[in-house]
């Protein structure tokens, strides 16, 4: 059986290079890249969460581990990076880090808004630019559909001054799913973010072609469903054409089927480890699922 583990040992072997080479990142195929339908403006595939992993302190032995992590993700072709400011300190480790490292120009960077109120949005927005230690923010998403409609315009009103580039709405529950397509409707936001993995396959139902129709880019998170398929898995065998497809390990195969929907942009998985980043990134290469794959993946997990 094909496992983490195994991919990382031929990781290692294979690219011979450290995670600060980056002779290896020039000479390496970025992963795909899929146009947002607002723009025309590209991104990859994979992207980055920031949910758990980046909510640390600051010493070197929490932090470390989190500078590997970005750097093989940028020197690797990645550019989505998606946090919130609900989401502990991670705003202010990732904005330490980009800043260290010089990166922030690399990125392309979405937070959120999770307040009640208008003022309260546009102080909120500021404090996000002040933790990332930016200026401007490409991608701005109401979280949870929380006060959507007062911080959807807040988040519209800052596109318009040129402080955030783009717009969207976000949510991690299906119960959510209705709700979100009448926005869809309605709203035609710049991107949607919102839950799908083989074991949560429903977005495909209505939401997905809805979000393709309607010209608004997807996000896709929980692909993992926060780590709970990898027990799932654990004896478990890759199907027999998983080598064909160009997955090497379960993590890719639960990344590939996320993005084998025609609707959907990039996925951001979050690791706080070096090795399992250059191995989601591994999913941005090859082909598509087939529809017989993807279904024959949603069945196993039913």
């Amino acid at each position: 059986m094909t496992t983490r583990r195994t991919l990382i040992q031929a990781t290692a072997l294979g690219c011979a290079a450290s995670l600060t080479d980056l002779s290896w990142a020039l000479t390496t195929p970025a992963p795909r890249r899929r146009a947002i339908p607002s723009s025309g403006e590209r991104i990859p595939v994979i992207g980055l969460g920031t949910s758990g992993n980046f909510e640390v302190g600051d010493s070197a032995v929490e932090r470390d581990p989190l500078r590997a992590v970005l750097n093989a993700f940028i020197t690797r072709g990645g550019t989505l990076i998606d946090t919130a400011p609900s989401y502990g300190s991670a705003e202010v480790v990732l904005g330490d880090l980009l800043q260290e490292s010089k990166q922030h120009s690399a990125c392309f960077l979405a937070s959120k808004l999770s307040s009640v109120g208008r003022a309260a949005g546009l102080a909120q927005f500021q404090s996000s630019l002040q933790r990332l230690r930016i200026e401007r923010l490409d991608l701005l998403q109401v979280h949870n559909l929380r006060d959507w409609r007062v911080q959807l315009d807040v988040a519209r009103e800052l596109k318009l001054e040129g402080k955030v580039r783009y717009v969207g709405v976000t949510h991690y529950l299906d119960s959510a799913h209705e709700d979100i397509g009448e926005i869809i409707r309605a709203e035609k936001p710049d991107f949607l973010q919102i839950n799908y993995s083989v074991a949560s396959p429903n977005a495909a139902k209505r939401l997905l072609p809805l979000a393709k129709d309607c010209g608004v880019a997807v996000i896709v998170n929980r692909a993992f469903e926060d780590g709970h398929l990898f027990a799932r898995v654990k004896d478990r065998a890759l199907p027999g054409w998983a080598a064909e497809a160009g997955a090497n390990t379960w993590a890719q195969m639960f990344l590939k089927f996320a993005l084998s929907h025609a609707a959907v942009t990039a996925v951001i998985p979050a690791t706080s480890k070096p090795e399992r980043q250059i191995e989601n990134l591994g999913a941005g290469f090859g082909p598509d699922l087939s529809a017989a794959q993807c279904a024959e993946l949603i069945a196993m997990f039913a």
